[in-house]
């Protein structure tokens, strides 16, 4: 596959993004338009469009590619994706009529009115770092794949390609934002679903499948075995773990992370935003079975061929680039370029969300944009604009960071990430949804939601020789919870009445 050709599409796909943001910006550009997409987003489309930003180029690349490790992961993320719809629900029924009754703009809000200034910056400080660590692990995913099939063929170095696909980003979200955002994702994961359906036929075709022949080759692959049933201390890939991980990540991940509930809280009302959650959690499971498949097929595919996975510079095998490998160097243009729209669509709806997100969260709880009765005057839009490129910024320095000193498989780092920066999050609001009369002695949050973290990184390091072999996996994030949540009950006293 030539990169010019790649290359060639990519330009045209941004350069429709771009045409799709200056349509929808022109009339509107304000502030309003920029964080909450003036409450006037159709809620199915905030449905599909999340679909993109929640799967990301992880899921594109690392989920079909860790299929068949070493590991043998096999289809366990499955287990992981039903305990990710569980929190779904529990986001939709709890969390979202609790943002819409507050009337919030930035969901830390919520933290202020209950518990107090200082913890209010504190939850959404840790916003602010974990969903810059995790979009920038997502953007580095994508980027990785474009400088190896396309711009090391034209010298560009690594630091260049992560500045121009910040730029294209930056360039089709800065006066729109979500309003912007909501249109553009659903473009994007437009391009998503097709691709990664279009893939599956593509390689069913390649190895003379038909859909019935398809099912049986998944079925016999000996990469399809879902539910892990044994040895629960040690295996984490037990179901148990994966399902209680999954909802709780997803719980803190997107229930109280500014990033997808910005998308929601631009639905007009409670009843709108929760028939938007309950059908993208519908689509999300299929979507995320569809990866899977593409997985034990790429396997089938490759050991058919005789092609190896790919190793890094450094040697290293590394079945992120097993996809790109297949679709880029051994089927034809079209699965190539489909494979290409798709990953590119993939990341670049989360990355160019997560902007959005972190300059509202920015703007709004740290500058006290919705505290102002000019929040739409053009020195509070110019602001919003500095803020905006310094958080591209601050994702490109991360990228080229991780660059450096990633040697890991990228869906397992993110969610180690997660389970490390979003837990105190989630002991945060579980005492302020749960604890009724005790005040907090406030200089003390920060304490805790360091503390915790740190205990948790000790816990799963020595949890083997301390708990008798048990292995701690995602389910790691509850616990991050729950010593938060303890925490804040020995900082907080008794009180005659609560808020």
């Amino acid at each position: 596959m030539a990169p010019s050709i790649l290359l060639a599409f990519i330009v045209g796909y941004f350069t429709l993004l771009i045409f799709v943001a200056f349509l929808t910006s022109k009339k509107s550009s304000d502030n309003s338009a920029f964080f909450i997409a003036n409450r006037n987003s159709k809620w199915y489309l905030v449905a599909f469009g999340m679909i993109g930003t929640a799967l990301s180029g992880v899921t594109f690349i690392s989920v079909p590619g860790q299929v068949g490790s070493l590991a043998g992961h096999q289809f366990e993320y499955f287990q992981f994706v039903l305990g990710n719809a569980l929190g779904f629900i529990v986001v939709a029924l709890v969390l979202l009529p609790l943002y819409y009754r507050l009337n919030l703009t930035s969901i830390y809000g919520y933290i202020e009115q209950r518990l107090g200034k200082v913890s209010y910056k504190t939850a959404a400080g840790i916003f602010l770092m974990s969903r810059t660590i995790g979009s920038a692990f997502r953007l580095y995913l994508v980027v990785i794949v474009l400088q190896k099939f396309i711009f090391d063929s034209y010298g560009v170095p690594f630091f260049a390609t992560v500045l121009i696909s910040l730029t294209l980003i930056w360039l089709y979200t800065y006066r729109g934002g979500l309003k912007t955002i909501i249109i553009t994702d659903t473009l994007q994961t437009s391009f998503l679903v097709l691709s990664v359906l279009l893939t599956i036929y593509f390689i069913c075709d390649s190895l003379d499948l038909g859909v019935v022949d398809a099912f049986e080759t998944i079925k016999n692959s000996g990469y399809s075995k879902i539910f892990f049933l044994d040895d629960f201390a040690h295996n984490r890939f037990h179901v148990s773990k994966q399902l209680i991980g999954g909802m709780f990540v997803t719980i803190a991940m997107i229930g109280l992370d500014q990033d997808l509930m910005q998308k929601n809280l631009s639905c007009k009302n409670i009843g709108e935003a929760q028939k938007n959650m309950f059908t993208f959690t519908g689509i999300f499971v299929l979507i995320n079975l569809f990866f899977l498949s593409v997985g034990a097929l790429l396997y089938v595919y490759a050991q058919k061929n005789g092609i190896a996975i790919p190793t890094d510079a450094h040697g290293a095998v590394r079945t992120d680039f097993l996809f790109p490998e297949i679709a880029l160097n051994h089927l034809s243009l079209i699965p190539a370029v489909v494979f290409m729209l798709g990953l590119t669509a993939a990341t670049f709806a989360t990355t160019d969300s997560a902007l959005t997100a972190l300059t509202t969260s920015f703007c709004v709880d740290f500058l006290g944009f919705d505290k102002k009765d000019d929040v739409n005057s053009a020195k509070s839009i110019r602001t919003r604009h500095y803020v905006h490129i310094a958080f591209s910024v601050l994702m490109f320095l991360t990228v080229i960071l991780f660059n450096e000193v990633n040697n890991k498989a990228v869906v397992g780092a993110i969610f180690t990430v997660a389970s490390y920066t979003y837990g105190p999050l989630l002991g945060l609001y579980a005492f302020g949804l749960l604890v009724k009369g005790r005040k907090l002695h406030e200089n003390l949050v920060p304490v805790i939601c360091l503390l915790s973290p740190a205990i948790c990184y000790l816990l799963n390091l020595y949890s083997p020789s301390l708990l008798a072999g048990y292995v701690f996996d995602n389910e790691l994030i509850l616990v991050n919870g729950i010593i938060t949540f303890l925490g804040l009950l020995c900082i907080s006293k008794k009180i005659k009445y609560s808020i």
